[in-house]
């Protein structure tokens, strides 16, 4: 089942989120304890994050500096897979990214999700692992998502890497990508991010979700240049309740996107956290509303490891 065939085609505003993996050392209990409660809202898919590889440097025993490569939270095919067999009835995306990939091995990725008969795949740059300050591709990689969607569409066409393999299948993959309503944060102007993703939609895109925003003008204004640049296929607004304080510093410095003046006064006046949950609820309630009653395809909620607040909003709301 293709995603974009439900986006394209649905009267009615589907609800979907996506998960984080688990930290190493982590359960897939971890991730039915945060999906189970959402179940009840009939998710029209289910989104799995992927995060790069990171390096580190320690000292061993003899006090040496070693070089280390480590993954903090891994396992989105088969975290993937159980979902989906464990749930039926979600389409489940895996999110699939250029860091730390080199072609050969998004191939062989490719090749495992196809076998597991998941066909819908999110595509993303990745951000820098948090010792770099630029995004580098690995050698043979990708530098860019453009490079990542050509070779899907190159394995949907059955040309493989390995020019050599015997009895290739043309695969089926259906490829999502990410819109920044704010603008990514390396773009020098709206203008510019908007025709790079006019770039992925033709090299095989199928469908848009968005970056988180609190302001559903800037989604709004976002689809309108998308339309006017012929970037026609369906965007999905992608939303987050605010929870903490801290929020207010580090969504702004880590996503580049703005809060509201309104939404930034009342959590700045708020006693606690749990006051501020409570304003991130009703704020992130009122924009799902407003989204569904302009039409959108889907509300895509970004979960960030927790469910509760998830919930709620999606019982008023769905």
């Amino acid at each position: 089942m293709r995603l974009v065939d439900k986006l394209k085609n649905t009267k009615k505003t589907y609800f979907s989120f996506e998960i984080l993996p688990p930290m190493k050392g982590g359960s897939m209990e971890d991730i039915y304890n945060v999906i189970d409660p959402l179940m009840e809202f009939e998710p029209m898919n289910i989104n799995v994050t992927y995060h790069q590889q990171e390096v580190v440097y320690k000292k061993n025993k003899l006090g040496v500096i070693e070089r280390k490569t480590i993954r903090k939270r891994p396992g989105t095919v088969a975290i993937s897979a159980a979902i989906k067999y464990h749930y039926k009835k979600p389409i489940v995306v895996p999110h699939l990214i250029c860091g730390g990939f080199t072609k050969d091995e998004t191939e062989n990725a490719l090749i495992d999700l196809n076998f597991l008969g998941m066909t819908n795949i999110l595509v993303l740059r990745g951000d820098p692992p948090a010792n770099q300050k630029y995004f580098k591709a690995v050698k043979n990689g990708h530098e860019h998502t453009t490079g990542l969607i050509k070779q899907i569409m190159h394995m949907n066409e059955g040309r493989y890497c390995d020019e050599d393999l015997h009895n290739i299948r043309k695969t089926n993959f259906s490829v999502g990508v990410a819109g920044y309503p704010e603008k990514h944060n390396e773009a020098p102007n709206m203008k510019s991010d908007i025709k790079y993703l006019k770039m992925k939609v033709d090299a095989g895109a199928d469908y848009v979700v968005t970056q988180m925003f609190f302001d559903n003008q800037k989604y709004f204004d976002f689809v309108k240049l998308c339309r006017k640049e012929g970037i026609n296929v369906p965007i999905v607004p992608g939303i987050k309740p605010i929870r903490t304080k801290r929020d207010l510093e580090l969504l702004p410095q880590v996503f580049n996107i703005d809060i509201p003046e309104e939404l930034a006064n009342e959590i700045e006046n708020a006693k606690d956290n749990k006051a501020v949950n409570r304003i991130g609820i009703e704020w992130t309630i009122q924009q799902s509303k407003e989204l569904i009653k302009n039409g959108v395809p889907s509300v895509h909620y970004y979960t960030i490891g927790k469910s509760d607040n998830i919930k709620e909003i999606a019982k008023a709301v769905f």
